[in-house]
């Protein structure tokens, strides 16, 4: 649309008489279909101050220009007063609310099934796991649980997994994780299980990559193996033991507000930044460790931090829990609530303690996945 603007010669331009020639009298051309000009004129005077010229309008208008002309030149009397055209109402569609389906065939498979559960909890002899889905549509957390370790019942392996951008990561690391742990054990002396559980986590990061997966998954694992508690974590899942009823962090989390990971990071050509009061790398992601994000890799390493100890008698039960339950509940005030419900009762309820603590998690605002882990460290000691 284009507007030219004619101003009289005169020396002095009076506001008075530019209001007067805008508001006067206007009069509406359609002699040609192609343009339209608009132009206002005072009565007094044959050259007006102030001419407005439109043209050629969009189509859409043209046409219904055009229809307005040819309706006023077939009826004499319709030509003193404005035609006003009114847009219809589409037809309303009527969709059926039964064909619109998001979910796909009505049978899903069990894997997909658990996907979209808002819940698993287990309970069995010397460990429960509680998992609440946050506000996702599927849950990312996983859990590794497994027990009779090479056909000993002193020896298991435990972990919780968080993933982000997807749960693939956390699926394959739930999956393969303990195997590759305990193959790197098989090739190396009992004295070097610290770097036997260091490449386990590094060669399940490689293998993960290998598929061309996206996302990625923090971890904590703790291995029970011939009387030593092996605990080991990569980014914010953590670890808790009560001794005595004391809480004793056993992992630290992996951020990149941590000074030794912000100065990693740094060092290898990446940079940390604070958004919206949370610390990010490259601000994307919160952590600094885990398995997979392919993208981050050159400064998200999957290399655990890790902690051997030998289990004593005031080992009492150990929690391993995601960020959902950690960024909300404390390690001492999640030991004083999980304590009453193990300890010198007859008939310990550790799944209970499990729920009230993601409970409480979600009470205080949480809307991640939360994923709780009791160990009972009683049995093997």
């Amino acid at each position: 649309m284009s507007c030219t603007v004619a101003i009289s010669n005169s020396p002095a331009f009076s506001p008075s008489r530019v209001s007067s020639s805008l508001f006067c009298k206007s009069s509406i051309s359609t002699s040609s279909p192609e343009t339209r000009s608009l132009t206002h004129s005072p009565t007094s005077s044959p050259s007006s101050p102030l001419r407005l010229r439109l043209q050629k309008p969009p189509s859409g208008l043209n046409r219904a220009s055009t229809d307005v002309v040819s309706s006023s030149s077939s009826s004499p009397s319709s030509s003193s007063s404005p035609t006003l055209l009114k847009r219809k109402r589409p037809t309303r569609l009527d969709i059926p609310i039964g064909s619109l389906s998001f979910c796909g065939p009505a049978t899903l498979s069990e894997a997909a099934e658990e996907l979209r559960r808002k819940v698993v909890e287990v309970e069995t002899d010397g460990y429960s796991v509680y998992c609440k889905r946050g506000r996702r549509e599927a849950m990312e957390d996983r859990y590794s649980a497994v027990v009779n370790l090479q056909g000993d019942p002193k020896q298991a392996f435990f972990g919780i997994f968080d993933g982000h951008g997807g749960a693939k990561a956390a699926e394959f690391a739930s999956k393969h994780l303990d195997k590759n742990i305990l193959d790197e054990l098989e090739r190396r002396d009992e004295n070097e299980i610290e770097e036997a559980v260091k490449y386990g986590y590094l060669n399940t990061d490689t293998e993960f990559l290998k598929d061309d997966q996206r996302g990625g998954s923090c971890c904590v694992t703790a291995l029970v193996r011939k009387g030593n508690l092996v605990v080991s974590n990569a980014g914010d899942c953590r670890a808790v033991m009560s001794r005595g009823g004391i809480a004793e962090a056993l992992t630290s989390d992996h951020r990149p507000s941590r000074e030794d990971e912000k100065d990693r990071i740094e060092t290898s050509g990446g940079y940390v930044d604070c958004c919206h009061g949370v610390w990010r790398i490259q601000g994307s992601l919160a952590v600094s460790r885990g398995i997979g994000d392919r993208h981050l890799k050159k400064w998200v390493i999957a290399e655990p931090e890790t902690k051997i100890l030998r289990i004593k008698p005031e080992f009492e039960f150990l929690i391993l829990a995601s960020d959902g339950l950690w960024d909300k509940v404390g390690n001492q005030e999640a030991v004083d609530i999980a304590r009453p419900l193990c300890i010198g009762i007859d008939k310990p309820e550790p799944l209970s303690a499990c729920k009230k603590l993601a409970d409480l998690s979600v009470s205080r605002g949480s809307s991640d996945d939360t994923s709780v882990m009791l160990i009972q460290l009683g049995r093997y000691c």
